[in-house]
């Protein structure tokens, strides 16, 4: 269940290159950008490759672990210690050329059973006003979820802006029922 990677359309990959000054050059947009919009774009499961812009040799798999280390380091660490040393002591073992794919596929279907926890969670919740509130509190943080991360669910939704504008005015109609119902069970 491997996202489909958003390409230019001649179907080739964003070049971003690298310069000594360690500064990153988006060959598309003729841009300069930063880590943090090289992380975004992989959020959004853009297909981009980063080379050196000297030797152009594709330095990809670096400038992505870097990006891990600083969001590992900026925040909640979302790779646990052991993990991190039984990964280490992959390294050199027989085994290591099985890990990558291995890794992948374990990835694919813990966002296939994510989203059939997310659904699973909403079904059992009980019917009535409650119930009703809970299951819009859920749409309503897949929504900005895939708002914010579009690929999160690993769909591709090609929104046009008058998509989004009809979403945002049925989140707002539901933001509305929903305070509505709050109001009728304070009296």
């Amino acid at each position: 269940m491997a996202r489909k990677k958003k390409v230019l359309e001649d179907g080739e990959p964003v070049i971003i290159k690298k310069y000594a000054n360690r500064r990153l050059y988006n060959t598309q947009s003729s841009k300069y950008i930063t880590l943090d919009f090289l992380a975004e774009m992989t959020r959004e499961n853009v297909d981009f490759k980063v080379v050196d812009a000297k030797t152009d040799e594709d330095i990809t798999h670096s400038v992505l672990t870097q990006i891990i280390m600083e969001e590992e380091s900026a925040g909640e660490n979302m790779l646990p210690v052991p993990f991190l040393r039984q990964l280490i002591s992959l390294y050199g073992d027989s085994m290591q050329s099985m890990v990558p794919g291995f890794l992948e596929d374990a990835m694919d279907n813990f966002r296939a059973n994510r989203d059939k926890m997310e659904d699973a969670i909403e079904k059992a919740l009980p019917d009535g006003p409650l119930g009703d509130i809970a299951k819009q509190n859920i749409k309503m943080a897949r929504a900005a979820r895939d708002a914010l991360i579009p690929s999160s669910r690993g769909k591709k939704k090609e929104s046009k802006p008058a998509d989004e504008s009809a979403e945002l005015a049925a989140l707002k109609e539901q933001m509305a029922e929903i305070q509505a119902r709050i109001d009728r069970l304070d009296k």
